[in-house]
Protein backbone atom coordinates (compact mmCIF):
# COMPACT_ATOMS: atom_id res chain seq x y z
CA UNK A 1 0.00 0.00 0.00
CA UNK A 2 1.71 3.43 -0.64
CA UNK A 3 2.31 5.46 1.66
CA UNK A 4 -0.37 8.33 2.42
CA UNK A 5 1.00 12.20 1.98
CA UNK A 6 1.11 13.92 5.33
CA UNK A 7 -0.91 17.15 4.21
CA UNK A 8 -3.58 17.44 1.11
CA UNK A 9 -4.22 20.65 0.12
CA UNK A 10 -7.61 22.03 -0.32
CA UNK A 11 -7.88 24.68 -3.03
CA UNK A 12 -11.50 26.65 -2.87
CA UNK A 13 -13.23 27.77 -5.87
CA UNK A 14 -12.33 31.64 -6.84
CA UNK A 15 -15.77 32.63 -6.27
CA UNK A 16 -15.11 31.84 -2.61
CA UNK A 17 -12.35 33.96 -2.46
CA UNK A 18 -14.28 37.05 -3.88
CA UNK A 19 -16.94 36.89 -1.22
CA UNK A 20 -17.26 39.75 1.13
CA UNK A 21 -16.11 39.87 4.49
CA UNK A 22 -19.32 39.10 6.69
CA UNK A 23 -19.44 41.99 8.76
CA UNK A 24 -21.81 41.28 11.43
CA UNK A 25 -19.96 37.56 12.62
CA UNK A 26 -16.90 40.01 14.00
CA UNK A 27 -19.67 42.06 15.75
CA UNK A 28 -21.04 39.37 17.56
CA UNK A 29 -17.72 37.73 18.77
CA UNK A 30 -17.20 41.07 20.01
CA UNK A 31 -20.29 41.46 21.94
CA UNK A 32 -19.70 37.63 23.09
CA UNK A 33 -16.60 38.23 24.56
CA UNK A 34 -17.62 40.93 26.87
CA UNK A 35 -21.04 38.99 28.13
CA UNK A 36 -18.84 35.56 29.06
CA UNK A 37 -16.47 37.89 30.85
CA UNK A 38 -19.55 38.72 33.09
CA UNK A 39 -21.01 41.83 31.89
CA UNK A 40 -24.40 42.84 31.39
CA UNK A 41 -24.34 43.56 27.60
CA UNK A 42 -27.24 45.76 26.01
CA UNK A 43 -27.25 44.49 22.37
CA UNK A 44 -28.48 47.17 19.89
CA UNK A 45 -26.27 46.44 16.93
CA UNK A 46 -28.24 43.49 15.50
CA UNK A 47 -31.31 43.02 13.65
CA UNK A 48 -33.10 40.42 14.83
CA UNK A 49 -36.14 40.48 16.47
CA UNK A 50 -37.30 40.18 20.25
CA UNK A 51 -40.68 39.36 20.43
CA UNK A 52 -42.27 35.80 19.57
CA UNK A 53 -44.30 34.80 16.59
CA UNK A 54 -47.73 35.90 17.41
CA UNK A 55 -50.01 32.47 19.49
CA UNK A 56 -51.96 32.04 16.51
CA UNK A 57 -49.84 31.34 14.18
CA UNK A 58 -47.31 29.28 16.67
CA UNK A 59 -50.67 26.81 17.17
CA UNK A 60 -51.26 26.87 13.36
CA UNK A 61 -47.99 25.56 12.69
CA UNK A 62 -48.29 22.87 15.90
CA UNK A 63 -51.76 21.39 14.09
CA UNK A 64 -49.99 21.58 10.81
CA UNK A 65 -47.03 19.55 11.75
CA UNK A 66 -49.06 16.22 12.61
CA UNK A 67 -50.70 16.72 8.88
CA UNK A 68 -49.12 13.72 6.69
CA UNK A 69 -49.46 15.36 3.39
CA UNK A 70 -46.64 17.92 5.10
CA UNK A 71 -44.18 14.50 5.86
CA UNK A 72 -43.75 14.24 2.11
CA UNK A 73 -41.72 16.40 -0.66
CA UNK A 74 -43.79 19.66 -1.02
CA UNK A 75 -43.86 20.94 -4.48
CA UNK A 76 -41.06 22.54 -6.03
CA UNK A 77 -42.13 26.06 -5.89
CA UNK A 78 -44.35 25.63 -2.74
CA UNK A 79 -47.57 24.98 -2.30
CA UNK A 80 -50.40 27.19 -4.47
CA UNK A 81 -52.15 28.65 -0.81
CA UNK A 82 -49.69 30.15 0.54
CA UNK A 83 -49.11 32.33 -3.20
CA UNK A 84 -52.57 32.83 -2.79
CA UNK A 85 -51.83 34.19 0.49
CA UNK A 86 -49.83 36.45 -0.22
CA UNK A 87 -51.48 37.82 -3.35
CA UNK A 88 -54.54 38.44 -0.82
CA UNK A 89 -52.29 40.52 1.72
CA UNK A 90 -50.55 42.66 -1.28
CA UNK A 91 -54.32 43.16 -2.46
CA UNK A 92 -55.02 44.34 0.81
CA UNK A 93 -52.38 46.30 1.74
CA UNK A 94 -51.24 48.13 -1.18
CA UNK A 95 -54.16 47.55 -4.12
CA UNK A 96 -51.64 45.49 -5.77
CA UNK A 97 -52.76 42.56 -7.79
CA UNK A 98 -50.61 39.82 -8.34
CA UNK A 99 -50.93 36.22 -10.04
CA UNK A 100 -50.17 33.44 -7.84
CA UNK A 101 -49.31 30.92 -10.13
CA UNK A 102 -46.76 33.31 -12.45
CA UNK A 103 -45.98 36.48 -10.13
CA UNK A 104 -45.08 34.59 -6.75
CA UNK A 105 -41.31 32.77 -6.05
CA UNK A 106 -42.03 31.45 -2.43
CA UNK A 107 -37.83 31.31 -1.16
CA UNK A 108 -36.32 30.82 1.94
CA UNK A 109 -36.21 34.51 3.48
CA UNK A 110 -35.75 37.51 2.18
CA UNK A 111 -31.57 37.55 2.09
CA UNK A 112 -31.84 33.91 -0.25
CA UNK A 113 -33.53 35.77 -2.72
CA UNK A 114 -31.50 38.58 -2.41
CA UNK A 115 -28.33 36.71 -3.07
CA UNK A 116 -30.73 34.49 -6.08
CA UNK A 117 -31.35 37.30 -8.08
CA UNK A 118 -27.68 38.78 -8.94
CA UNK A 119 -26.57 34.98 -9.90
CA UNK A 120 -29.69 35.05 -12.32
CA UNK A 121 -29.47 38.32 -13.96
CA UNK A 122 -25.71 38.91 -13.79
CA UNK A 123 -23.03 37.72 -15.78
CA UNK A 124 -19.15 38.81 -14.99
CA UNK A 125 -18.67 42.01 -15.82
CA UNK A 126 -21.75 43.17 -15.84
CA UNK A 127 -22.48 46.24 -13.18
CA UNK A 128 -24.77 46.28 -10.04
CA UNK A 129 -26.17 49.23 -8.64
CA UNK A 130 -26.27 49.02 -5.18
CA UNK A 131 -27.10 51.84 -2.50
CA UNK A 132 -24.65 52.72 0.22
CA UNK A 133 -24.96 52.48 2.97
CA UNK A 134 -26.91 49.40 2.28
CA UNK A 135 -27.42 45.54 3.70
CA UNK A 136 -24.23 44.13 3.07
CA UNK A 137 -25.80 40.41 1.78
CA UNK A 138 -26.42 42.80 -1.84
CA UNK A 139 -23.08 42.36 -2.20
CA UNK A 140 -22.59 38.81 -1.57
CA UNK A 141 -25.19 37.89 -4.66
CA UNK A 142 -23.39 40.65 -6.95
CA UNK A 143 -19.68 38.75 -5.53
CA UNK A 144 -21.29 35.17 -6.26
CA UNK A 145 -22.45 36.26 -10.07
CA UNK A 146 -18.88 37.92 -10.53
CA UNK A 147 -20.36 41.08 -11.19
CA UNK A 148 -19.42 44.66 -10.18
CA UNK A 149 -20.65 46.81 -7.78
CA UNK A 150 -21.42 50.37 -8.37
CA UNK A 151 -22.79 52.30 -5.36
CA UNK A 152 -25.43 55.32 -4.93
CA UNK A 153 -24.62 57.24 -1.96
CA UNK A 154 -27.48 57.80 0.12
CA UNK A 155 -27.41 60.95 1.93
CA UNK A 156 -29.08 62.79 4.67
CA UNK A 157 -29.44 66.36 1.88
CA UNK A 158 -31.17 63.92 -0.34
CA UNK A 159 -33.50 62.50 2.72
CA UNK A 160 -31.66 59.08 1.95
CA UNK A 161 -32.87 58.49 -1.44
CA UNK A 162 -30.36 57.87 -4.54
CA UNK A 163 -29.40 60.47 -6.85
CA UNK A 164 -30.09 58.86 -10.25
CA UNK A 165 -28.28 61.52 -12.45
CA UNK A 166 -25.02 61.25 -10.31
CA UNK A 167 -24.69 57.80 -11.25
CA UNK A 168 -21.35 57.80 -13.74
CA UNK A 169 -22.49 57.15 -17.58
CA UNK A 170 -20.13 53.92 -17.82
CA UNK A 171 -21.89 52.40 -15.12
CA UNK A 172 -25.81 53.07 -16.59
CA UNK A 173 -24.42 51.68 -19.67
CA UNK A 174 -23.21 48.45 -17.89
CA UNK A 175 -26.00 48.47 -15.25
CA UNK A 176 -28.35 45.49 -15.91
CA UNK A 177 -29.85 45.29 -11.81
CA UNK A 178 -30.34 47.65 -9.28
CA UNK A 179 -31.10 47.34 -5.46
CA UNK A 180 -33.48 49.43 -3.22
CA UNK A 181 -34.25 49.22 0.48
CA UNK A 182 -37.29 51.29 1.85
CA UNK A 183 -38.17 51.60 4.75
CA UNK A 184 -34.19 51.52 4.67
CA UNK A 185 -31.56 49.50 6.77
CA UNK A 186 -29.48 51.13 8.18
CA UNK A 187 -30.68 54.71 7.76
CA UNK A 188 -34.72 54.16 9.12
CA UNK A 189 -35.65 55.91 5.78
CA UNK A 190 -38.80 55.49 4.08
CA UNK A 191 -39.05 56.70 0.20
CA UNK A 192 -42.26 58.04 -0.92
CA UNK A 193 -44.31 57.03 -4.24
CA UNK A 194 -42.85 59.58 -6.46
CA UNK A 195 -39.52 58.36 -6.19
CA UNK A 196 -40.96 54.59 -6.85
CA UNK A 197 -42.72 56.60 -10.23
CA UNK A 198 -39.07 58.44 -11.36
CA UNK A 199 -37.71 54.58 -10.57
CA UNK A 200 -39.67 52.99 -12.63
CA UNK A 201 -38.85 55.85 -15.48
CA UNK A 202 -35.29 55.26 -15.10
CA UNK A 203 -35.54 51.34 -15.45
CA UNK A 204 -37.13 51.77 -18.64
CA UNK A 205 -35.22 54.24 -20.02
CA UNK A 206 -31.22 52.17 -19.17
CA UNK A 207 -33.20 48.83 -18.90
CA UNK A 208 -31.98 48.00 -15.10
CA UNK A 209 -34.02 45.82 -13.49
CA UNK A 210 -35.11 47.01 -9.85
CA UNK A 211 -35.15 44.65 -6.88
CA UNK A 212 -37.12 46.06 -4.09
CA UNK A 213 -35.81 45.13 -0.57
CA UNK A 214 -39.51 45.74 1.63
CA UNK A 215 -38.37 43.83 4.62
CA UNK A 216 -39.60 46.41 6.55
CA UNK A 217 -42.66 46.79 4.60
CA UNK A 218 -44.78 46.65 7.11
CA UNK A 219 -43.12 49.76 9.89
CA UNK A 220 -43.72 53.06 9.34
CA UNK A 221 -44.28 55.79 12.09
CA UNK A 222 -46.32 58.53 12.62
CA UNK A 223 -49.39 57.71 10.73
CA UNK A 224 -46.83 57.38 7.73
CA UNK A 225 -47.71 53.71 5.81
CA UNK A 226 -44.61 52.78 3.54
CA UNK A 227 -44.81 52.42 -0.03
CA UNK A 228 -44.97 49.45 -2.21
CA UNK A 229 -42.57 49.60 -4.77
CA UNK A 230 -45.28 47.72 -6.69
CA UNK A 231 -47.78 50.23 -6.94
CA UNK A 232 -46.40 52.27 -9.35
CA UNK A 233 -48.05 51.52 -12.55
CA UNK A 234 -45.35 49.48 -14.97
CA UNK A 235 -43.52 48.73 -11.32
CA UNK A 236 -44.05 44.88 -12.29
CA UNK A 237 -42.49 45.25 -16.44
CA UNK A 238 -39.10 46.20 -14.87
CA UNK A 239 -39.02 44.59 -11.96
CA UNK A 240 -39.28 42.68 -8.37
CA UNK A 241 -39.86 43.51 -4.84
CA UNK A 242 -38.66 40.58 -2.13
CA UNK A 243 -41.32 40.53 1.13
CA UNK A 244 -41.20 38.39 4.16
CA UNK A 245 -42.94 37.54 7.42
CA UNK A 246 -39.28 37.40 9.38
CA UNK A 247 -40.27 41.37 10.51
CA UNK A 248 -43.50 41.50 9.97
CA UNK A 249 -45.04 38.70 12.30
CA UNK A 250 -41.76 38.22 14.41
CA UNK A 251 -40.96 34.99 11.87
CA UNK A 252 -37.25 35.74 11.53
CA UNK A 253 -36.29 31.66 12.30
CA UNK A 254 -39.36 30.35 10.27
CA UNK A 255 -37.71 31.56 7.24
CA UNK A 256 -40.31 32.53 5.10
CA UNK A 257 -39.78 35.27 2.14
CA UNK A 258 -41.27 35.95 -0.93
CA UNK A 259 -40.18 37.49 -4.64
CA UNK A 260 -43.10 39.10 -6.68
CA UNK A 261 -43.65 40.99 -9.87
CA UNK A 262 -42.27 40.29 -13.13
CA UNK A 263 -42.79 36.52 -14.83
CA UNK A 264 -39.59 35.98 -16.79
CA UNK A 265 -37.69 37.12 -13.32
CA UNK A 266 -40.29 34.85 -11.35
CA UNK A 267 -39.79 32.34 -13.23
CA UNK A 268 -36.15 32.53 -13.57
CA UNK A 269 -35.62 32.28 -9.27
CA UNK A 270 -37.84 29.46 -9.38
CA UNK A 271 -35.72 27.62 -11.89
CA UNK A 272 -32.58 28.17 -9.74
CA UNK A 273 -34.69 27.43 -6.71
CA UNK A 274 -35.39 23.87 -8.54
CA UNK A 275 -32.09 22.73 -8.35
CA UNK A 276 -31.47 24.21 -4.73
CA UNK A 277 -34.22 23.01 -2.76
CA UNK A 278 -37.81 21.28 -2.62
CA UNK A 279 -39.70 23.95 -0.90
CA UNK A 280 -40.05 24.86 2.51
CA UNK A 281 -41.62 22.46 5.09
CA UNK A 282 -45.26 22.07 4.30
CA UNK A 283 -46.30 22.84 8.06
CA UNK A 284 -44.11 26.09 7.73
CA UNK A 285 -46.06 26.93 4.25
CA UNK A 286 -49.37 26.79 6.32
CA UNK A 287 -48.49 28.93 9.51
CA UNK A 288 -47.47 31.11 6.72
CA UNK A 289 -50.72 31.37 5.43
CA UNK A 290 -52.15 32.02 8.70
CA UNK A 291 -50.15 35.04 9.03
CA UNK A 292 -51.25 36.39 5.98
CA UNK A 293 -54.54 35.41 5.87
CA UNK A 294 -55.41 35.91 9.35
CA UNK A 295 -55.88 39.13 11.68
CA UNK A 296 -53.72 41.94 11.34
CA UNK A 297 -53.96 43.14 15.32
CA UNK A 298 -50.51 41.78 15.73
CA UNK A 299 -49.07 43.75 13.29
CA UNK A 300 -50.47 47.16 13.92
CA UNK A 301 -49.99 46.30 17.52
CA UNK A 302 -45.84 45.65 16.61
CA UNK A 303 -45.67 48.18 14.47
CA UNK A 304 -47.01 51.10 17.81
CA UNK A 305 -44.51 48.87 20.16
CA UNK A 306 -41.83 50.12 17.55
CA UNK A 307 -43.04 53.74 17.25
CA UNK A 308 -43.44 53.98 21.51
CA UNK A 309 -39.38 52.43 21.67
CA UNK A 310 -38.33 54.67 18.96
CA UNK A 311 -39.60 57.67 20.92
CA UNK A 312 -38.36 56.47 24.28
CA UNK A 313 -34.85 56.42 22.77
CA UNK A 314 -34.77 59.66 20.77
CA UNK A 315 -36.20 61.22 24.13
CA UNK A 316 -32.99 59.40 25.95
CA UNK A 317 -30.64 61.34 23.08
CA UNK A 318 -32.01 64.42 23.62
CA UNK A 319 -31.55 63.91 27.63
CA UNK A 320 -27.99 63.48 26.93
CA UNK A 321 -26.95 66.07 23.65
CA UNK A 322 -26.96 63.04 20.96
CA UNK A 323 -28.72 65.33 18.19
CA UNK A 324 -30.16 62.78 15.66
CA UNK A 325 -33.88 62.81 12.74
CA UNK A 326 -35.89 60.01 14.13
CA UNK A 327 -36.20 57.32 11.96
CA UNK A 328 -39.62 57.07 10.09
CA UNK A 329 -39.04 53.54 9.44
CA UNK A 330 -37.96 50.16 9.97
CA UNK A 331 -36.84 49.20 13.96
CA UNK A 332 -33.20 51.06 13.35
CA UNK A 333 -32.05 54.21 14.12
CA UNK A 334 -29.30 55.70 12.51
CA UNK A 335 -27.08 58.13 14.68
CA UNK A 336 -23.71 60.24 13.70
CA UNK A 337 -20.97 59.62 15.95
CA UNK A 338 -19.08 62.25 18.45
CA UNK A 339 -16.78 64.57 16.98
CA UNK A 340 -13.14 62.99 16.99
CA UNK A 341 -14.54 59.24 16.57
CA UNK A 342 -14.86 56.79 13.38
CA UNK A 343 -18.00 54.54 13.45
CA UNK A 344 -16.09 51.97 14.19
CA UNK A 345 -13.61 53.83 17.02
CA UNK A 346 -16.96 54.82 18.90
CA UNK A 347 -18.93 51.53 18.50
CA UNK A 348 -15.72 49.80 19.90
CA UNK A 349 -15.56 52.66 23.21
CA UNK A 350 -19.21 52.53 24.20
CA UNK A 351 -19.38 48.62 23.99
CA UNK A 352 -15.78 48.72 26.08
CA UNK A 353 -17.15 51.26 28.09
CA UNK A 354 -20.90 51.36 28.51
CA UNK A 355 -21.26 47.53 27.37
CA UNK A 356 -23.52 48.85 24.80
CA UNK A 357 -23.46 47.27 21.64
CA UNK A 358 -24.42 49.13 18.30
CA UNK A 359 -23.46 48.34 14.60
CA UNK A 360 -20.52 50.87 12.73
CA UNK A 361 -21.70 52.31 9.73
CA UNK A 362 -19.06 51.57 7.82
CA UNK A 363 -20.09 47.91 7.82
CA UNK A 364 -23.16 49.30 5.34
CA UNK A 365 -20.36 50.77 2.76
CA UNK A 366 -18.25 53.97 2.46
CA UNK A 367 -21.07 56.44 3.09
CA UNK A 368 -22.12 54.86 6.24
CA UNK A 369 -18.84 56.21 7.56
CA UNK A 370 -19.78 58.97 10.35
CA UNK A 371 -22.61 57.11 11.66
CA UNK A 372 -24.20 53.88 13.57
CA UNK A 373 -27.20 52.08 13.93
CA UNK A 374 -28.91 51.31 16.51
CA UNK A 375 -31.53 49.03 16.49
CA UNK A 376 -35.13 49.36 18.74
CA UNK A 377 -35.16 45.57 19.47
CA UNK A 378 -35.68 45.82 23.98
CA UNK A 379 -38.03 47.27 25.50
CA UNK A 380 -38.12 51.05 26.27
CA UNK A 381 -36.82 50.97 29.94
CA UNK A 382 -33.15 49.02 28.11
CA UNK A 383 -32.99 51.27 25.72
CA UNK A 384 -33.77 54.44 27.88
CA UNK A 385 -30.43 52.45 29.88
CA UNK A 386 -28.21 51.91 27.36
CA UNK A 387 -28.75 56.11 26.05
CA UNK A 388 -27.96 56.75 29.94
CA UNK A 389 -24.68 54.54 29.99
CA UNK A 390 -23.78 56.20 26.61
CA UNK A 391 -24.32 59.57 28.09
CA UNK A 392 -22.42 58.91 31.14
CA UNK A 393 -19.23 58.69 28.70
CA UNK A 394 -19.84 62.80 28.74
CA UNK A 395 -19.05 62.33 25.10
CA UNK A 396 -21.50 64.55 23.91
CA UNK A 397 -21.82 67.66 26.18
Amino acid sequence: MPELKRSFHIQPADRMMGLPTQFFSSLVAKANAQIQAGHDVINLGQGNPDQPTPPHIVESMQHAASNPLYHKYPPFSGFRFLKEAVATRYLEDYGVTLDPDTEVAVIFGGKTGLIELPQCLLNPGDVCLVPDPGYPDYWSGVALAGARMSFMPLTQDNNYLPDYSAIHQTDLNQAKLMFLNYPNNPTGAIAPLSFYQKTVEFAHQHGIVVASDFAYGAIGFDGQKPVSFLQVPGAKEVGIEFYTLSKTYNMAGWRVGFALGNPKIIQLINLMQDHYYCSLFGGIQEAAATALTGPQTCVHELVQMYEQRRNALFDALQSIGWQAEPSAGSFFTWLPVPQGFTSASFADLILREAKVVVAPGVGFGEHGEGYVRLALLANEARLTEAINRIGNLQLFK
